[in-house]
């Protein structure tokens, strides 16, 4: 299984929802990045490629490390030790707004990852314990931007957005938010007034503003599909680099 796995291009893609041509990408920033150590003291029992094929396909579809090992001929310690040296060469490099397009617009919003470290996440409001990740996406191309580190799950997005340091990427761009973003200088949509409707152009903008915001959730839903997003085990910085580099994995997938 595990010969079928490293060598065959659609168990490749099957498990790390990539193309060869992606996964060969994903695999030179790992290798610019330093991933492969300075190849001195005792060797990795796996090559580069599969290292990084090992950490994708965790990401990916979440198996438990008792599981990955066998797959990948290793043990469920060397499986951890991968994961922990990799997971931080994977993670998304903020992207900068075109100069030559100051026109196009990014959305924010949080996402909700459920969580088993008690020092990440808290009860919140889809009744599990989880943390609030706020994301970046380019309303045009779907990419996205960037990410912040993981906050307990019961923060506002507001505050979230306000302590995430995003605000400062942003300088000069148009970002979009929902009405959880109320004056946080994000464009958000018009609100009721008591015991006044809205007026007539201004329920045409909020349509308009929901049409463009809605792609943030198409990006959250895609993102989601690797299913560490889904029940993070990971404890400490894991989260924040496992949504980094989901991150990465979900731009490459788009980007051809």
């Amino acid at each position: 299984m595990a010969g079928v796995l490293r060598a065959d291009r659609v168990w490749v893609e099957t498990f790390t929802g990539l193309r060869m041509t992606q996964f060969s990408g994903l695999l030179k920033v790992v290798r610019e990045r330093g991933g492969n150590g300075t190849l001195r003291g005792r060797p990795w029992s796996l090559p580069l490629a599969e290292r990084v094929l090992m950490v994708a396909v965790y990401y990916r579809t979440n198996l438990t490390m008792r599981q990955l090992g066998p797959l990948f001929g290793v043990s469920s310690s060397t499986v951890c030790r991968v994961i922990q040296r990799l997971g931080p060469f994977l993670a998304l490099e903020p992207v900068s707004r075109p100069a030559d397009d100051p026109d196009r617009m990014w959305i924010v919003d949080g996402t909700l990852i459920p969580v088993r470290d008690r020092g990440v996440g808290a009860s919140s409001r889809n009744y599990r314990f989880s943390a609030n990740v706020q994301v970046i996406v380019d309303a045009e191309t779907r990419l996205v931007v960037a990410a912040a580190r993981p906050v307990p799950g019961n923060t506002a997005d507001a505050k979230a957005w306000r302590d995430s340091g995003l605000a400062e990427h942003c300088q000069g761009a148009t970002v979009l938010g929902d009405g959880a973003y109320i004056n946080t200088g994000l464009i958000v949509p018009h609100r009721k007034r008591p015991g006044r409707p809205l007026l007539k152009g201004e329920e045409e903008d909020n349509a308009a503003h929901r049409k463009v915001r809605a792609r943030v959730e198409h990006v959250f839903s895609r993102m989601k599909n690797y299913k560490i997003l889904r029940d993070c085990r990971q404890r400490g910085d894991g989260l924040h680099h496992a949504v980094q580099a989901v991150a990465r994995m979900h731009n490459l997938a788009l980007a051809a």
